[in-house]
């Protein structure tokens, strides 16, 4: 039986990030389920001052519906989808960028769920919470200060991080682009930028969160690398593989790569969707 992919998206991203890759995967003959983690897709908060014209102050102020909204309440959403996917067969989780913090600790509390699970350059805690990885050399080139510009509110008091993804800013967008999408046309990037939600949560997990050995690690993995990733440097992806290797010797991670920034493989989307057909394949005979 053909597994069921169930994609996980990552930060300010949704549902909508994976339609062209949802439609290259069906013409291979595949399923697949997008999740909207809670807050995000049409669950997400769009301020009226967030419209043309825009009015920054109000923006700056405007409650969001992602405020409180926990890694615990993401994980628990997705194990939903996962026992109403795993209905119907095998199932593949695939995670992109910080969907991988949520994917990590579904797998450390339901890994017998999930039938194989995909990294695409994706947080896989082991070692380190997430936000100290950024201290670490291996992001040392990533220049985290450029994307200020895009930023809005204060995160302590509005309870959430907000960006400006519909700013006219030239730097903010230039900074943005050579961060998520270097190798992509300006329209491709704006294109993709307005499927962006302003709004993300806080909680990226804690050490309680970071793989665990004996559930996490019995779950049959693969890594993408992203090559040209210039927002998770390829020696921290490497990083990640290393240190999940170092945790589950006898079950390392099966490493594929393809080229391209954070975003190409959504935006050109067929040599994912031959790879991930590829691992639905590996899947199959497994689970058969």
């Amino acid at each position: 039986m053909r597994p069921t992919f169930v994609l996980v998206h990552g930060a300010f991203a949704n549902s909508f990030s994976f339609a062209p890759l949802q439609a290259e995967l069906a013409l291979l003959g595949h399923r697949s389920a997008a999740v909207d983690l809670p807050g995000h897709g049409f669950g997400a908060t769009y301020p009226r001052a967030y419209q043309a014209p825009q009015d920054l102050d109000g923006l700056a102020a405007a409650p969001g519906s992602i405020r409180g909204v926990t890694l615990a309440d993401n994980v628990a959403h997705l194990i939903g989808v996962l026992e109403r996917a795993g209905e119907n067969g095998p199932v593949i989780l695939v995670a992109h960028s910080r969907g991988g913090v949520t994917a990590t600790a579904a797998a450390n509390a339901r890994p017998d769920l999930i039938d194989r699970l995909v990294y695409v350059a994706a947080w896989c805690p082991v070692a380190l919470d997430v936000g100290d990885y950024y201290a670490e050399p291996e992001m040392a080139e990533v220049d985290t200060a450029s994307l200020g510009p895009a930023m809005v509110g204060n995160p302590a008091e509005l309870g959430l991080l907000r960006v400006n993804f519909r700013t006219a800013d030239p730097d903010a967008l230039a900074a943005l682009k050579a961060a998520f999408l270097a190798d992509g046309t300006d329209d491709e990037f704006l294109a993709f930028l307005g499927t962006f939600q302003p709004d993300e949560g806080l909680d990226a997990g804690t050490c309680a969160d970071r793989a665990q050995a004996a559930t996490w690690g019995r779950v049959p993995r693969t890594f993408v690398r992203l090559a040209d990733d210039a927002s998770m440097p390829l020696a921290l992806q490497d990083r990640l593989i290393r240190e999940g290797d170092a945790l589950t010797p006898d079950n390392p991670y099966d490493v594929r790569t393809l080229a391209g920034s954070h975003l190409k493989w959504l935006v050109d989307p067929v040599p994912a969707a031959r790879l991930l057909g590829e691992l639905a394949a590996l899947t199959a005979r497994s689970a058969g």
